[in-house]
C-alpha cells in the first residue's frame, strides 16, 4: 500500500504573531521578529537576543487546568493542533484509531524542568533538592513524549502516537513519519508538527558554550542573517506548527482544501561530529537525492528551496554545497530562502514550521525571503531571495533541514495534481 498523503489543516504559533495567517504576514513582509530576550535577564549571556512567541495562553483558549499542567512547549503543540483542526474542517468522530499523532520536539520541557528545579533547589542553593516542593505533573516535564500524548488527548486520537526527537530536524522527521503511516496503511488521519519552548537560562548557556548563537546583541533586529558574509551564529527561537496530514484520496471525497502533497522524504547521517559538518554537502545531497526518487521527479522539476539556513558559517556553505550536488546547474536556477531570518531557530519545532511555510507558498504562489541579506558571500553564490518576498510559479519545493549530531533530512511537497507521475 502507498497511499497519497495531504496537508489539509495548518496550525502556527510563532514569533511575531500566534496564528497561521500572522505567521504567513510575517514572512511575506521580510519583517523580523528577533529581539532583546524579555523572558529573563540576559545581561550574563553572550548571546542575549532571540525570537520571541508573544504567546497568551488564556487568549489562545486553553483553561487554568490545561495551563498550570502543560509545559509552554505543551501549549504551543495544543492551540496549534486545534487551529490546524479547524483550518481542516475535519471530523475525527469516526473511528479514532485511524488517527495518529506525530510530534516532534529537541528538547522538550525544557522551561517547566528548568522552573521546578529553580524552585526544588532553592534556585540552585542546595544540592539535595526536596521533591515535596515539585508541582504534581513534574514527571511529565521528564518525559517528552508527553507533548505528543497532550495533543492526542485533546484531539481524542487512538491510534499510533509518536514523540520523534532528532534535534533540529525533529519536525521535518515527524511530518516523515506522519506521511508514511498513512502512506503504509497504518491512519487515515495524522496531526503532525512539532514544538519547542527552549528559551532558558540553561539553553542559553549551551549555546554560548559552543559559540553557536550570534552575540549581535546591539542589532536583534538584524542579528539572523543567513548566507550573509557576515553571519556569525543562529538566533534562538519557540514556536509549533502542526498540519492535518489526509489521505488524498478522503480529501478529495469531503471537497477539502489542499495546501500540498508529500510526495518525498529521506533522512541521513553524517556520522562525523557532534555539532561538525563536512564542507562538501554529501550526506545532506544523498537525502535529497532519495527525496527525489520516492516522488519520481527529477531535480529539474524544484521550483524551490527552503533551506535550512540556519546562519552559521558552516551550516550556509554545508548545505550550498548539497544543494549543488543534489541538484546540479538547476541549483544556480531555483530561488532560496531561510525564514530564520525573520522566526529564529526553534531548534526541534523550526523543520514543521517550515514545511508550513513551504505549504503555504504552494498555496499562494509567493517564496519568503531571507531577512537581512545584505552582503553576498562568495561561498554562498545561489538566489537567496534577499529582503523582498517574490510572486514565483511552484510546482515542487525542497524542504532541508540540518542537525547537531549528524541529522541531514529532506522533504518534498508538491502542489495538488502538479506531480503526475505519482
Amino acid at each position: 500500500m502507498n497511499r497519497k498523503v495531504v496537508v489539509t489543516g495548518i496550525g502556527v504559533v510563532a514569533p511575531g504573531g500566534v496564528g497561521r495567517e500572522a505567521f504567513w504576514d510575517l514572512l511575506t513582509a521580510g519583517r523580523t521578529a528577533t529581539r532583546t530576550i524579555t523572558m529573563f535577564d540576559p545581561s550574563n549571556f553572550r548571546s542575549q537576543i532571540a525570537a520571541e512567541a508573544d504567546f497568551d495562553a488564556t487568549a489562545a483558549g486553553l483553561s487554568a487546568r490545561e495551563i498550570r499542567r502543560m509545559d509552554r512547549a505543551a501549549q504551543f503543540a495544543v492551540v496549534s493542533a486545534r487551529e490546524a483542526l479547524a483550518d481542516s474542517g475535519i471530523d475525527l468522530s469516526g473511528d479514532p484509531g485511524r488517527v495518529g499523532v506525530s510530534v516532534g520536539s529537541a528538547v522538550g520541557c525544557t522551561m517547566g524542568l528548568e522552573q521546578e528545579y529553580a524552585v526544588l533547589s532553592d534556585n540552585g542553593r542546595n544540592w539535595l533538592v526536596d521533591h515535596s516542593y515539585g508541582v504534581p505533573h513534574l514527571y511529565g516535564y521528564m518525559v517528552p513524549s508527553t507533548l505528543a500524548v497532550e495533543v492526542a488527548r485533546d484531539v481524542a486520537a487512538e491510534g499510533p502516537v509518536s514523540l520523534i526527537s532528532t534535534g533540529c530536524t525533529s519536525g521535518l522527521d515527524a511530518v516523515g513519519h506522519g506521511a508514511s503511516l498513512i502512506r503504509e496503511g497504518t491512519a487515515d488521519i495524522v496531526i503532525a508538527g512539532a514544538t519547542d519552548a527552549p528559551l532558558s537560562p540553561i539553553t542559553s548557556a549551551c549555546f554560548d558554550a559552543i559559540k553557536a548563537t550570534s552575540p549581535r546583541n546591539d542589532d536583534a533586529e538584524h542579528a539572523s542573517r543567513p548566507f550573509d558574509a557576515t553571519r556569525n551564529g543562529f538566533v534562538l527561537g519557540e514556536g509549533s506548527a502542526i498540519m492535518v496530514l489526509e489521505e488524498a484520496e478522503s480529501a478529495r471525497r469531503r471537497g477539502a482544501h489542499v495546501y500540498a502533497e508529500l510526495v518525498g522524504f529521506a533522512g541521513r547521517s553524517n556520522a562525523f561530529h557532534m555539532t561538525g559538518l563536512k564542507p562538501d554537502g554529501r550526506e545532506m545531497a544523498e537525502a535529497i537525492r532519495v527525496a527525489l526518487d520516492q516522488a519520481r521527479i527529477n531535480a529539474s522539476d524544484v521550483d524551490y528551496i527552503n533551506a535550512h539556513g540556519s546562519g552559521t558559517k558552516q551550516n550556509d556553505r554545508h548545505e550550498t554545497a548539497a544543494f549543488k550536488r543534489s541538484l546540479g546547474e538547476r541549483a544556480y536556477e531555483v530561488p532560496v530562502s531561510s525564514i530564520k531570518s525573520m522566526v529564529g531557530h526553534s531548534l526541534g519545532a523550526i523543520g514543521s514550521i517550515e514545511v508550513a511555510a513551504c505549504a503555504l507558498a504552494l498555496d499562494r504562489q509567493v517564496v519568503p525571503p531571507t531577512a537581512n541579506l545584505e552582503n553576498s558571500d562568495p561561498e554562498c553564490d545561489l538566489d537567496y531571495v534577499p529582503k523582498v518576498a517574490r510572486d514565483h510559479d511552484m510546482d515542487v519545493v525542497l524542504s532541508v533541514g540540518s542537525g547537531f549530531g549528524g541529522f541531514q533530512s529532506a522533504m518534498l511537497l508538491a502542489r495538488p495534481g502538479a506531480v503526475a507521475s505519482l
